[in-house]
């Protein structure tokens, strides 16, 4: 017999054997209890207790009836119960004034099982809001688990407060990460052809979505060169796109080629920034809150660690669902700026900010100084020569 259900049984021993422990054990509830049978046998013995059972005045040894009433009482609940084995409880009882340990370890083991129950449940949510296009089952379900973690540190009486694991919980792998359909990717592949293709796009979104929102580790990466262009104020086209790619090594490391970038940029189709960002976007949010479930179950199925660290840590994995969750309330809040794809002043980024990339720019010894923006050179051109040739 594992621990745990050492200790369901000695506790109820232990007020088999002396109705007073009951008074020791206010904060220990029936549901804190694992076996069906144990938790009735609880609640009727807090009932006997509360209606005034007469073996609770009786001077002497403690009359049979508590123990026959008991089994009684907890029978019309649960099949199964026979005095037997409330016997065998109190012969599992090594000391009656051991009880509230004995209680602690039931609780202990409860609080491990309702994080795992509540992991899993926020885990079933956000599949099902990823194949429904919706975000608002998730995060109803990441609010009850906050709640139940607060709940649960008050009655070990500890502090909630996200404190992060000493080493980094693997995700659970009997709980497979929500399937992503291809509409995703599409998504993200026309969000991208959109912010390539449409001047001053990047300015709907780079307020909220951030590289990691994407599920395709490339699209994230070809968002971070966008980004990087509307930072420094440079004109962003496929060109440029695939320059800043270039000069991020995503080239050389074969995270994408030419063609595939092509191939996004030629995808556009008629639509916003913001509107696909959206999309992208809620699909971040279903995601993280997979992973946050998962690393929380794991949490729970570590039985070295402590509730108290249990519950902090758990509540630490639910940072990043947080964190996104406030950009999406901010995408939603906020109405997204009217552009149209000929708008010429959009075309030209802010002088100042010009003037501040390339001052960051500033060429090594030697280098020949940099060209008028009006000659930039192009792609071909800008290869640097062969051996052999001046």
């Amino acid at each position: 017999m594992n621990p745990l259900m050492s200790a369901e049984q000695a506790v109820l021993g232990a007020a088999l054997l002396d109705p007073e422990q009951l008074t020791h054990l206010e904060w220990l509830a029936a549901n804190h209890f694992y076996r069906p049978v144990h938790q009735a046998l609880f609640d009727a013995l807090r009932k006997l207790r509360n209606d005034g059972h007469p073996a609770l005045s009786a001077d002497g040894p403690l009359p049979l009836s508590w123990v026959t009433d008991a089994v009684e009482e907890a029978g019309q609940h649960v099949r199964g119960l026979t005095a037997a084995y409330a016997h065998t409880l109190i012969q599992a009882c090594p000391r009656t004034e051991h009880a509230p340990v004995y209680g602690r370890m039931v609780l202990e083991g409860a609080i491990h099982r309702t994080v795992a129950q509540h992991a899993i449940r926020l885990h079933q949510a956000a599949r099902a809001d990823a194949v429904q296009g919706e975000v608002e089952g998730a995060l109803r379900t990441a609010d009850v688990l906050t709640g139940v973690l607060t709940d649960l540190a008050r009655r070990w009486g500890t502090d909630p407060r996200p404190v992060p694991p000493t080493a980094g919980p693997s995700a659970a792998t009997d709980i497979p990460p929500p399937a992503q359909s291809g509409q995703v990717a599409e998504d993200e592949r026309f969000l991208l052809a959109v912010l390539a293709e449409q001047p001053g796009a990047m300015g709907e979104v780079v307020a909220w979505l951030r590289p990691g929102d994407f599920a395709d580790p490339t699209h994230g990466q070809l968002y971070r060169c966008l980004g990087a262009l509307h930072h420094r104020g440079e004109p962003i086209d496929r060109i440029t796109l695939l320059w800043e790619a270039q000069r991020r090594g995503l080239l050389a490391d074969g995270t994408v080629s030419s063609e595939q970038l092509t191939a996004v940029c030629e995808g556009m189709v008629p639509g916003s920034a913001d509107w696909f960002g959206q999309r992208v976007m809620r699909s971040s949010v279903t995601r993280t809150a997979a992973a946050s479930a998962r690393a929380i179950r794991t949490l729970a199925q570590d039985e070295v660690l402590g509730p108290g660290r249990l519950i902090n840590h758990a509540l630490h994995e639910l940072g990043p669902l947080d964190e996104v969750r406030a950009r999406w309330a901010t995408a939603n809040s906020s109405p997204a700026p009217k552009t149209t794809a000929s708008a010429p002043s959009a075309a030209e980024p802010p002088p100042d900010r010009v003037k501040a990339a390339r001052a960051r720019s500033t060429p090594r010894p030697g280098a020949s100084p940099p060209a008028p923006a009006s000659h930039l050179p192009t792609l071909s051109t800008a290869r640097p020569p062969s051996r052999g040739h001046p």
